[in-house]
């Protein structure tokens, strides 16, 4: 288990945990929560939780929460593994070492390689 603190608008970007299913509970403000289905459909299921509102991210799923930004935010997060893993979308795609190639991520997200080194440059590496 895990206590997460938001703050004002304050984001868990979008990661997965490739060996557990996250059962997340808000225990003070409102989170806007939201995961994405896996292949052929990636349908968004999002709701906006308030004080006390539980919500389950299936096990692999990519997933997010947001704090709404009307007031402090907390949620204990609760995993189904003592070891789920995590995997942070964008360190995953921008970060990586040795890097993937400014030319293959912009072909894939059609932008321009000035948009990719930008993207590049903002990624955080958590080691």
């Amino acid at each position: 288990m895990m206590r997460i603190d938001y703050a004002f608008w304050g984001t868990n970007p979008p990661h997965t945990h490739p060996r557990a299913t996250e059962i997340l509970t808000v225990i003070e403000g409102t989170l806007q929560v939201g995961f994405i289905t896996s292949d052929p459909q990636k349908r968004l299921i999002t709701k906006v939780l308030q004080r006390g509102d539980v919500f389950v991210f299936p096990i692999g799923l990519v997933h997010f929460q947001r704090n709404m930004g009307h007031s402090n935010a907390s949620a204990i997060a609760a995993f189904s593994s003592q070891n789920p893993g995590v995997t942070s979308i964008t360190n995953s795609i921008f970060a990586t070492n040795p890097p993937i190639s400014t030319e293959i991520l912009a072909q894939a997200f059609q932008v321009d390689d000035k948009t990719v080194r930008l993207l590049k440059k903002k990624s955080i590496v958590h080691v």
